[in-house]
């Protein structure tokens, strides 16, 4: 039992000693004196190339405010594999990304019987990461960090 103790902190003598941590299962993060920064850049990058946006214009928020679809929207079917592909990526990403997270959970309602408008709103979310793929969670070092919600109601 004293050796296996001892082989569990050689192990993690030797973890301590590979860095600061920069890179963890997609996500980037950057330390410095004034925080912690954790994105996920690459990895928008990434999906953008993947779903084939690159080519196309970014906009300005992830979903359209007058957006009115429902389960039983008008409008041919479209792959729900390819639905579901990108739905559960974009779900990924929220990790890192909360203006995304309302936007990609209204999508992720539709994923038994995806129509056009859904697979729209769900390009329209990759085309917001386009346009904003560094923005990322900020930890300021300071003892005085608050954490602050707001919500707007009409969206």
């Amino acid at each position: 039992m004293c050796k296996k103790f001892d082989e569990i902190m050689t192990n993690k003598f030797q973890m301590s000693m590979i860095g600061e941590m920069n890179f963890f299962v997609e996500l980037q993060v950057k330390q410095t004196k004034e925080g912690i920064l954790i994105n996920q850049s690459k990895y928008a990058k990434k999906l953008i190339n993947k779903f084939g946006i690159q080519h196309m214009k970014s906009v300005k928020i992830p979903m359209n405010t007058n957006w009115k679809v429902n389960p039983g929207t008008e409008g041919n079917f479209v792959s729900s594999t390819k639905y579901r592909e990108i739905i559960g990526s974009l779900l990924y990403l929220t990790a890192s990304r909360p203006d995304i997270a309302y936007a990609v959970g209204v999508c992720a309602r539709y994923q038994s019987d995806p129509k056009e408008a859904h697979m729209d709103a769900a390009k329209r979310i990759l085309r917001y990461l386009k346009g904003t793929p560094n923005i990322g969670l900020w930890y300021p070092a300071d003892d005085n960090f608050k954490l602050s919600e707001y919500s707007d109601s009409d969206f």
